[in-house]
């Protein structure tokens, strides 16, 4: 059995993480302080990433708090002894001043059981003033960065109008590992016309790099969004979940072993979602990804040892 699981998993879990670290159920809730994004008001672009709905704008006029507590309260019914991370998840959740960031987040600390924070953001959106708080806050909480790169090939960098540059992902990663602030960065499967070896590339890339964790979605197009209009006017194409599972696998085979998988497949909003179908079904994608590691006999991390 693979030595960081405590699901028969050939993966490095989330769930073993937790476990070792705090002892017990940790569960994140998703929150939207209403932040926006420069990709969307303009200071670097607008309409944001082509895949993007405009960050969610669920719960927008809810108070924080009481955000939390909604999903708490069905969440406790069920592990009742668990602890909680905030999960600021909605656009850029570093965009914003200072003070506004402290606010909100030191509101979220101060409930019953939260033992950390999960910050969603971009690589170009910590400013040094901020880099500074983030410093603090993670040295009396537990802190994790979340960073979107999504891929590291260029013409899909600009297809998708993520507007931001590797080299901002690069110098943003490196200021916070010199502050050692954990980094978990999201990459984006099936993106329009690149190939499996563009997916390969960016996962190789990423484990030479000093990152707690990766989060793997599957591509996925909503209606409403730029993504949609390309797909109805040049049919990209959309990966199969057989194809999906295939490339999964050899990205764990290239990555670290102790790059804790944070997430491996997408969570689409069903009422929005166009394609594909299949990943609706999200426990069935867990299973054909288990079921395929277990058939080729491989483990995470397996072509990384084998990397020059």
């Amino acid at each position: 059995m693979f030595k960081y699981t405590l699901d028969n998993k050939r993966y490095y879990t989330l769930n073993y993480y937790n476990q070792m670290k705090y002892g017990c159920k940790v569960m994140k809730i998703s929150l939207n302080a209403g932040f926006t994004c420069p990709n969307i008001d303009g200071t670097k672009g607008t309409g944001g990433c082509i895949f993007c709905l405009g960050g969610s704008n669920k719960n927008t006029e809810k108070d924080l708090v009481k955000q939390f507590y909604e999903v708490r309260d069905i969440m406790a019914k069920k592990w009742p002894d668990a602890k909680y991370i905030g999960y600021f998840q909605a656009n850029t959740n570093t965009y914003a001043p200072i003070s506004e960031l402290k606010e909100k987040y030191e509101s979220i600390l101060e409930l019953p059981n939260v033992i950390g924070l999960n910050i969603a953001t971009r690589p170009d959106s910590i400013s040094d003033e901020i880099l500074d708080y983030l410093e603090e806050l993670s040295h009396r909480t537990n802190l994790v960065i979340e960073l979107g790169l999504q891929t590291i090939n260029d013409k899909t960098v600009e297809l998708i109008n993520r507007g931001s540059t590797l080299k901002e992902f690069d110098d943003c990663l490196e200021k916070l590992n010199k502050r050692n602030i954990d980094v978990v960065v999201h990459i984006i499967n099936g993106l329009p016309y690149e190939t499996k070896e563009d997916m390969i590339n960016t996962v190789k890339y990423l484990s030479n790099k000093k990152i707690l964790g990766i989060k793997i979605h599957m591509l996925h197009v909503l209606k409403g969004t730029k993504l949609y209009k390309l797909y109805e006017k040049e049919h990209f194409h959309i990966l199969t979940k057989e194809e999906y599972v295939d490339i999964v696998c050899e990205q764990l085979e290239y990555l670290r072993e102790d790059i804790v998988i944070n997430r491996i497949t997408g969570d689409p909003d069903i009422e929005d979602l166009i394609e594909p179908e299949w990943l609706v079904k999200k426990f069935g994608v867990l299973n054909e990804i288990d079921k395929e590691m277990v058939k080729r006999n491989i483990y995470q991390g397996d072509k990384y040892k084998r990397m020059d």
